[in-house]
């Protein structure tokens, strides 16, 4: 079966439309027609030179469609199944799935080199050539075979254009706020970077019933947005929110800074740390160069104010359960979707949708594969 897919090469700075060759499901996977993919921050990365990993590789990991195939021993889905794909795989039965932190699997490990489990490729070029899969998805295809354990089946009457975001912007930015950062009632959290990942970090924060939700991010546009869909406060600057913060809490801080830039740096880390209270806690989900050491704080402050800098791997969820969940709170209408994708693109304008995002013109940007 043949698929078109976008791929990027080693040195390159944009993705390539390429035809392929997808294999047949084998034991364990099942073949998807994907509808819709999201244009996510860290895919760019590969172009960008934050992320490296084994090249030529089809991008793309936020992803729904229809399953057309299964392989052998497939049990949990079948053919006309709408799915939405999850960056992180979950095999059930390692330490971390066992132990109900199933966003840490063993099976995600080397998913970012786009090989299966096999150390074989399901993308294959006229030559024979392998093609990596990001995340052992690859999106960015009209049709690709993946594994059964990493595609999650949902309601059918959830638009698959919508459903796509639920594969990891919405999920890691929601359980930023309402599992990593443990935002409670009454609490003040501030959000630095409003992108796929921060502006549901602000939903997130909204839902649990912070009284403050303070936004940070230069673009306007980003900062209107955040504002409509649950921040109290937006800033272009870090300094701006801490002298915000500092009047509103009464000097006491904030109990929460979740940092979902696209790109970490040392500055964000340090900016958010200052900036909450006695007991507050710092979440750092977005990525930076995996060899750059971004967190640098007083140790003294860190343990004389008993403050907690952690990391979030797909706002710590369980991608089989809240995938699930968030749809349906969306279907009930207690979280947004429709406002979050700022504009459709064909695939063969993928390029341009990633321009539009580094130039901060969308909060997300959803290619159709339908059009």
């Amino acid at each position: 079966m043949k698929t078109v897919a976008a791929v990027v090469d080693e040195g390159s700075t944009e993705l390539e439309l390429r035809e392929l060759e997808v294999a047949e499901p084998g034991p364990g996977e099942v073949t998807v027609k994907f509808v819709a993919s999201g244009l996510c921050h860290s895919d760019y990365h590969f172009l960008d030179g934050v992320l490296g990993g084994r090249k030529p590789i089809v991008l793309g990991h936020e992803g729904a469609g229809v399953v057309e195939d299964v392989g052998p021993g497939v049990t949990r889905l079948r053919p006309g199944d709408h799915v939405v794909g999850s960056f992180v795989p979950t095999c059930g039965s390692c330490r971390y799935c066992a132990t109900g932190r199933s966003s840490l699997c063993d099976l995600a490990a080397d998913t970012m080199n786009g090989t299966f489990p096999d150390g074989g490729f399901r993308f294959h070029d006229a030559k024979g050539q392998g093609y990596g899969s990001l995340c052992m998805l690859g999106t960015f295809a009209e049709r690709a075979t993946v594994q059964e354990r990493s595609v999650i089946k949902i309601d059918p009457w959830i638009p698959l254009e919508v459903a796509v975001l639920a594969g990891c912007g919405v999920p890691t930015g929601w359980g930023t706020a309402t599992r990593a950062g443990g935002v409670r009632a009454g609490d003040t959290a501030v959000v630095y970077g409003i992108g796929g990942i921060g502006i549901n970090a602000i939903q997130g924060a909204a839902y649990a019933g912070a009284k403050f939700v303070v936004a940070v991010d230069p673009v306007e546009f980003k900062r209107e947005t955040a504002l409509k869909l649950g921040a109290t406060h937006a800033f272009a600057t870090a300094e701006e929110a801490a002298e915000r913060v500092h009047e509103l809490t009464w000097g006491q801080g904030a109990d929460q800074a979740l940092v979902t830039v696209g790109v970490v740096d040392e500055k964000v880390v340090s900016d958010a740390f200052d900036i909450v209270g006695k007991g507050g806690t710092v979440v750092v989900t977005g990525l930076g160069a995996p060899d750059d050491l971004t967190v640098h704080v007083s140790g003294a402050v860190l343990t004389k104010w008993e403050k907690t800098i952690k990391g979030s791997m797909f706002g710590t969820l369980n991608p089989h359960y809240d995938i699930v969940k968030l749809l349906r709170l969306y279907d009930s209408g207690r979280l947004k979707l429709d406002e979050l994708a700022t504009k459709h693109y064909r695939l063969e304008d993928i390029n341009q949708g990633y321009a539009d995002m580094k130039a901060g013109k969308i909060i997300r940007g959803v290619i159709r594969h339908d059009r």
